[in-house]
């Protein structure tokens, strides 16, 4: 594979970027790359990830392909590379016309596209694939990369083909990035991979910029009431998170009455009104957006001045990366919880759904085991009747297993000689480990919510950050910089 010397990322960086100099980070993250070495990246949104790539990718001989979960987030990863001219870029996903999905073929083909910018879901398609591998890619990234695991705070099954593909492209560099990530889950992203000998890169969640608070109250009237003067008293733009859809629609409606520009945003809505609420958004047009665990990725939005929780996350892992999309700008900016102790019942409810049970894997087994080719999630859906939620679990339980194949299409295959009784004791086994991990991670965020220690230490901590103050001086415990004004009674 051709390279270009060492020294010249930090003139591309200043060339094509514009950057005076790169970041630690983002210097370490390149060297290790060209050195051919995969690398794993955890740094929080903002802190300029996708130059990473973006540099790397210009060193490098041939196609640089970037994995990219939502069509609003390839979007604006594609517009920020054509805006500053860096390199030819193209993008293949369902919102495209053939002709454009064909002339990104034709580009890669004739090696004039550095860099092709897909969903998962485009991997599964076999036409796809095969134009693929004629025409392999010298760096595959894999962007949002926590949502292949499920230890994480946003797994999506649509990731778990990938270590399948870069198996079939010939293993090319790999390169992993995500804004949120603990041990474990970077242990899974590397394994899931396939990830050789990675550099591991966490940097940087420090935001000293962040005000921390946690609000408490004994009734809910008390919160909503609360939550609506702060958010008609505040700066704005601004992003309140909530737990569940109706709260998101009753909120919003509440904050319009008051003649804020409003939007509420979750997974219950069609694709293309959550497509027009974003770039609204992110447009100016939008002061407050309302939304569940849904509205993220992509909320790439330098002068957001708030976010406020009106509901509680499952995890600090989840926490941080939606408070993270305030302040970007490097301005102050403030990040509330607003707390009730008996709002810990909605992430346990809402997580104690979808165990996994001895008769359902009974189930897929016997329905692979019986099958004279190999059948897709779709495919036991319909003949089991089971969700496609448990489908997809009970495969991830048996893929860990061993007792099943996922082929880089999607499809699945029983594998034969494995001792069915055994995987399902194992599958059973692994579930109970999960349920108990989810439950820490909520004894966690409970933690920080009834913390009287410093709140920023708390959370750089848990991410293993080193050298960690115990007095951050902008959180509500340390209190030693100036508080902003309440709103009015």
């Amino acid at each position: 594979m051709k390279k270009k010397p060492t020294a010249d990322i930090e003139a591309l960086a200043r060339e094509k970027l514009g950057f005076p100099s790169l970041r630690g980070g983002q210097h370490e993250a390149i060297e290790a790359l060209q050195q051919g070495r995969d690398t794993l990246v955890v740094q929080p949104t903002g802190s300029g990830k996708s130059a990473i790539y973006q540099i790397a990718g210009l060193i490098t001989e041939g196609t640089t392909i970037v994995v990219s979960p939502l069509i609003a987030l390839q979007k604006d990863q594609i517009d920020g590379i054509q805006a500053a001219d860096v390199a030819p870029a193209a993008v293949v996903n369902s919102h495209q016309k053939a002709s454009e999905v064909k002339d990104a073929f034709a580009r890669l083909a004739d090696g004039t596209l550095e860099y092709l910018f897909l969903s998962p879901e485009q991997l599964a398609k076999p036409a796809t694939l095969e134009k693929l591998q004629a025409h392999p890619p010298s760096l595959f990234v894999v962007d949002e990369a926590h949502c292949i695991s499920e230890w994480g705070h946003d797994f999506r099954p649509d990731y778990l083909r990938l270590g399948g593909v870069i198996k079939m492209f010939g293993h090319p560099i790999t390169l992993a990035l995500t804004a949120t990530a603990s041990e474990l889950v970077q242990q899974e992203i590397v394994t899931r991979l396939q990830m050789r000998e990675p550099k591991v890169i966490v940097k940087g969640f420090d935001r000293p910029n962040l005000h921390l608070r946690v609000d408490h109250f004994a009734a809910e009237d008390d919160k909503r009431e609360e939550l609506l003067k702060r958010v008609d008293w505040a700066d704005k733009p601004g992003i309140v998170y909530v737990g569940t859809r109706k709260h998101a629609e009753d909120l919003a409606a509440a904050l319009a009455e008051k003649n804020i520009t409003t939007a509420f945003y979750h997974a219950g809505m069609a694709p293309k009104d959550r497509v027009r609420i974003h770039e609204e958004f992110m447009a100016g047009n939008t002061d407050v957006i309302i939304a569940t665990n849904a509205f993220g990725m992509g909320v790439d939005k330098a002068d957001v001045r708030f976010v406020y929780h009106y509901d509680i996350s499952d995890s600090i892992d989840s926490y941080y990366q939606e408070i993270g999309r305030a302040g970007r700008d490097g301005e102050p900016a403030e990040a509330i919880l607003f707390y009730r102790s008996e709002d810990m019942h909605l992430p346990k409810f809402l997580k104690g759904g979808g165990k996994v049970l001895e008769a359902e894997i009974d189930k897929i087994q016997t329905v692979l085991q019986q099958a004279d080719q190999p059948l897709t999630p779709p495919d036991l859906h319909d003949q089991t009747g089971l969700t496609k939620h448990k489908v997809e679990k009970v495969l991830n339980r048996l893929e860990e297993a061993g007792a099943v194949e996922r082929l880089p299409d999607g499809t699945v295959l029983s594998v034969q000689d494995a001792d069915r009784a055994q995987a399902a004791t194992q599958a059973v086994e692994h579930e109970a480990e999960h349920r108990e991990y989810e439950r820490k991670r909520l004894e966690q965020m409970q933690a920080y919510a009834e913390l009287r220690t410093c709140r920023r230490a708390y959370i750089l901590r848990y991410f293993g950050e080193a050298n960690v103050p115990d007095n951050c001086g902008n959180c509500d415990i340390c209190g030693t910089q100036a508080q902003r004004a309440q709103p009015a009674a």
